[in-house]
Formats: C-alpha cells, structure tokens, sequence
C-alpha cells in the first residue's frame, strides 16, 4: 500500500510548482497574433520582466530553455575566436562555459568547487592578467542549480571595475529570478539570462535575455550572431512578429503574463525574496537537525553563500538516492537528483540530492516535504538527528 495517491509534490528545481491561476490563464483558444490585446500582454510581459530584474535594460524573449537562452546570450556576445572568462561554481557554471566554447569562443576557466562562491579577487587577477584585454565578457551564475552556491554578483563587479579592464558582466539567473534579491542596473550587471520554468512559475519553453546599451554597443559587430538568435530586433521590433521571430508562444506568454502579476502583486517583490529566505531557512534548519547524528550535511557550509530557491544536500551510503525513491514512489513526494556532484552511476551520485524552494511554494509546501522526508530517513533506517521539524517550523515562526 502507497501513500503516494493523490495530488503529487514535485519538489526539483524546475520545473517548479505552476499555480492554478498560471495554468487557468493557459487554458483558452488561440488568439489572434496579428492585433489586439496579445500585443498589449506582450508590452506588459516586457515591462514588467524588466521591474522583476530591477533594470532599465532592454529584453528579448526566446522561445527556448535556460540552455537557449544561454546560447542567446553567446551569440550576441561573442565573435568566433573571442575570449571569455568562466567562473565556475559548479555544473551549470561549467555547462555556461562549455556552451560558449563550443561556439568558438576562447574560454578562460576558474574552478572554485562545489560548495563555496567565486573568489572576486581571482576574477580581477585574471583580469589584470590580461594586459591586452582579449577577455570580453566574464561569465558568472548568480546561483547554481546544481550546488546552490550563491555568488556575490555586487561583488565580483566592484572587483572586476577596480582592475580598470573593460570586460563586460553576463550572469546567469535562471534558478535564483523571483526568488533572491537582485538587481541587474544597481549591481552593474551587463548581460542577464533567465527562464520561465523556475521562480517565475511558468511551463518551460521562455527563455529572457536582458542587456544594457553598453553591451549592445560593444557587441554590435558580433558575428556568431543570425537572425534567430539577434536580440536587436527582440527588444526594439517594428513588427509585432520581432519579438519572436516568427509566430509569437501564444499561451506561455498568456501563462507567463499570469505568472508576473502574481509575483509582482505578492506586497512588492521584496516579499516575494522574504518568503523565499524563509522557507529556505526552514529546509536549512531541519538539515542542521537531522545532520546531527548520521552522514547527513548540506552541500555549502555558509548560509551567506547558499542560494534561496534550492538546497543541494548529501546523506551518505546511498541514503539520498533511497530517500528520493521512498518519497517518489511512498508518499507522492519527488526530489532532486544530485546534478553533477558524482558522476552518474557511481556510488557517490547516490550520496546527493536537492530539495526546491522556488516559485509557487508556500510553508505548507515546505513542512510537508521535510515530514515526508523524516518519514522516509525513519522508514528506510537512515541515521539521523532529532527535532528537524521542530527547528523548520520555528524558522518560520522567528522572534
């Protein structure tokens, strides 16, 4: 017998929870592409992507995943046989790089592991290193999916202005949008990539670029760029049908435009971030609970350096992978797999998992997922420490 019947919890860092309100604005006909009010939800998706990055920025919208976008973002940046600078705070730090260097692009490396944030100081060495500025653009996540590390975006560009080098600032904000703090023109962002599929609650298939006047003038003479993938004629269309080259995603922007007011709507979006430092402090709690006896630890050590939207954890001896399937299959509960901390089909890859945060995800959610998960430690005999769910609830209930 399974407790799994009924509504189930995906619980995996996109795609995330969709509300009922996104997924009820998707469901209707087919609506005329050529005039009327789609073009006015497009003007308004528009503007308020640019309130929830904090830019004046201009936007182009794909039709792609968080990998489409990130190619976007590379083919307006780079020339063939550019140079670029990858710090790499784990897999999809590394997946960024790959995908650049893959399109011709010279990539400089800096590995800082798994579980701490990108060192500003070795980012301007790197820098100052490159004398005769080959290096256009830094690349950097703002938080990694895969590790949950957290880097200080605010800080790496008061490094990289200090060095004097012209180096523009891509970063990537796929898993932390709508759920941490950020603020792309205060923080001398140049270059934002983002998704629909995670804190802005909508189906996957929408991926965002944001960029400044000072990228769009210093990759004017791109030419890795082609006529799907230009964003100039994205942000400033004359017709409708530029801002997506070709017929628009009719229902993802009817979903997404949903999505957006929700978010926008939740007593500013400062609350949205509040909510989100909450919740991940409840997961946070029960884990430094639980860690308390056992091989159970949360992958970053630092609550400063964690990410607000993903916690990546490892229960030892194969716990996590055992865990994840007594919650999938008994209790209706799915997790996260642990993306690239082991290699697939190594026993360590059965050591991680993460549990999501992101989006449409309240304290029911959440507390509901932990008792879900100490249910399953007790029913499988994974060792672990006492009072977890007492420590998540009185992180939500603080003072």
């Amino acid at each position: 017998m399974s407790l799994g019947h009924g509504r189930p919890y995906l619980a995996i860092p996109g795609p995330s929870v969709m509300p009922d309100r996104v997924l009820a604005a998707m469901h209707r006909a087919a609506p005329n592409i050529y005039a009327g009010p789609l073009h006015e939800t497009t003007a308004r998706i528009v503007a308020d992507l640019r309130r929830v990055a904090r830019t004046t920025a201009h936007v182009a919208i794909y039709i792609a995943n968080g990998h489409g976008a990130w190619e976007a973002a590379n083919a307006n940046l780079f020339s063939r046989g550019d140079r670029a600078l990858c710090a790499i705070t784990g897999r999809f730090g590394e997946g960024w790089a790959a995908s650049v260097a893959r399109m011709g692009v010279r990539v400089d490396r800096i590995d800082f592991g798994r579980v701490a944030p990108a060192d500003p100081g070795r980012i301007a060495e790197a820098l100052e290193a490159d004398r005769g500025h080959e290096i256009g653009c830094v690349l950097v996540t703002h938080v990694d999916t895969a590790t949950s590390v957290r880097n200080d975006i605010a800080a790496i560009r008061a490094a990289m202005d200090a060095t004097g080098h012209p180096a523009l600032l891509a970063v990537d904000a796929i898993a932390s949008l709508g759920c941490d703090p950020l603020h792309m023109d205060e923080w001398g962002v140049d270059v934002l990539v983002s998704a629909s599929q995670k804190g802005l609650m909508t189906p996957p298939g929408l991926g965002f670029v944001w960029f400044s006047d000072k990228a769009l003038r210093a990759c004017g003479g791109s030419d890795l760029r082609t006529p799907y993938w230009d964003w100039t004629p994205r942000a400033n269309p004359v017709e409708y049908w530029q801002h997506f080259c070709g017929t628009a995603p009719t229902h993802h922007l009817f979903g997404l435009a949903e999505a957006l007011t929700m978010l926008l709507d939740e007593d500013g979006l400062e609350a949205a971030w509040a909510r989100h430092e909450r919740l991940a402090g409840a997961v946070w709690a029960a884990f430094d609970a639980w860690g308390r006896a056992g091989d159970i630890a949360l992958n970053v050590p630092d609550p400063g350096h964690r990410g607000r939207s993903v916690t990546a954890a490892r229960i030892g001896g194969g716990g996590a992978g055992r865990l994840r399937a007594w919650c999938e299959e008994e209790a209706g509960v799915t997790l996260g797999i642990g993306l690239g901390m082991a290699d697939p089909g190594s026993p360590a890859y059965e050591d991680f998992l993460r549990v999501a945060h992101m989006g449409h995800v309240n304290a029911h959610m959440t507390l509901g997922v932990l008792s879900v998960m100490e249910a399953g430690m007790r029913a499988l005999g994974i060792a672990h420490g006492h009072g977890a769910l007492e420590a998540a609830a009185a992180a939500l209930t603080p003072g």
